[in-house]
């Protein structure tokens, strides 16, 4: 994913996950404590917030900037969470848990992968039977 410096507004960001997120099944999406969330039976598979002035401070540390940047937080296992959790910028890992991984959203953003990312990460989240549902890219 390319990094060109340009942030990406969080209402933009919102709007081209919506899109995504509330394709699946059973998901909604709420107002969290900070930004916007999505979740499927309780459990969140994505988090967009913007980190702005270094607050919220766990996810500018995480993310390693004060901003401001629009960032998002998923859901990732095996493979794909050894890779992104090693592959440096544009992506980060947050200390708060093993399974979740996050991405600085920027005008470079390639937002097929961040579809397929989300999606991947509600089929990490949602019971096996509505998993059975989705059309993984």
């Amino acid at each position: 994913m390319a990094i060109t410096g340009e942030a990406v507004a969080e209402d933009e960001a919102t709007a081209r996950l919506r899109a995504a997120c509330l394709a699946l099944p059973e998901a909604v999406e709420e107002r969290a404590w900070r930004g916007t969330r999505w979740r499927v039976r309780g459990r969140t598979f994505a988090h967009v917030l913007e980190v702005e002035d270094g607050d919220p401070p766990s996810y500018a540390r995480a993310a390693g900037t004060d901003g401001p940047v629009c960032v998002l937080t998923f859901r990732a296992e095996g493979a794909e969470l050894d890779a992104l959790s090693h592959a440096g910028h544009p992506f980060f890992t947050p200390a708060w848990a093993s399974n979740v991984v996050g991405v600085v959203l920027d005008g470079g953003v390639d937002w097929e992968e961040v579809v397929e990312l989300v999606t991947e990460s509600y089929c990490a989240s949602a019971p096996k039977k509505l998993v059975d549902l989705v059309e993984r890219p």
